[in-house]
């Protein structure tokens, strides 16, 4: 006999229909919204798969617009988020995409455009049961789930970065959940990404994010 949980049985709470294309959508984005900078004019929602072909019946379209909104997938104002976005000046659009065979069906390519800056990118896959994973940021792969708070690091190949973040986190009793490096072969730019058991301090989030050693720096509360 197969053994379920409480979760997979009533699944999230959610606006639905769908906790992939809804729930898992709507976290997508607005994970996306907290990893790239501030002050984009206009989002385009790039659809890959399963989500190109059935987003505007199974709410995808909402939910994706929801979450660049700030709200959470059991928010009811999910369903009239396409009026709160024009009320808000939110410009946006969608198109379809072929992401490739590596990526999964329910994926999504949220492109953000600025008027003073290049733009930037974040790919998330809804993988079922309201559950999402990141995993690609500006064309660097990542696998982030949004289940911890996450540190996001972008920096030159360089030595000791790795020990100076995780000597900090462990000299201030945080247990690290996973730490990840992938490395641009073309660049030498490694993004560096470690999931925290509780939310940083101020004064940590200046030590770790205020270096400037790092191209990038990010922090995504969860």
């Amino acid at each position: 006999m197969t053994d379920y949980s409480a979760f997979e049985v009533m699944g999230p709470i959610m606006v639905g229909p769908s906790s992939s294309h809804t729930a898992g959508a709507c976290k997508i984005a607005n994970v996306a919204v907290d990893i790239v900078s501030e002050g984009f004019n206009k989002v385009e929602f790039q659809l890959h798969g399963s989500f190109a072909h059935t987003y505007k019946g199974h709410g995808t379209d909402r939910a994706l617009v929801g979450g660049i909104l700030g709200f959470e997938p059991d928010d009811d104002r999910i369903k009239t988020s396409f009026e709160i976005a024009e009320e808000s000046g939110l410009n946006y659009i969608f198109t379809t995409i072929n992401l490739g065979e590596n990526y999964h069906p329910n994926s999504v390519k949220i492109i953000f455009s600025y008027p003073d800056r290049d733009e930037e990118y974040v790919i998330g896959s809804s993988i079922g049961g309201g559950a999402m994973k990141i995993v690609n940021i500006n064309g660097i792969a990542i696998e982030f789930r949004g289940e911890y708070s996450t540190i996001l690091l972008e920096y030159p190949e360089q030595r000791g970065v790795i020990s100076y973040v995780s000597s900090l986190l462990t000299g201030n009793d945080y247990n690290i959940e996973s730490l990840n490096t992938k490395k641009n072969k073309l660049t030498n730019v490694v993004t560096l990404t470690v999931e925290i058991d509780k939310p940083l301090t101020d004064s940590l989030k200046s030590a770790i994010l205020g270096v400037e050693r790092f191209i990038t720096a990010k922090y995504v509360e969860v």
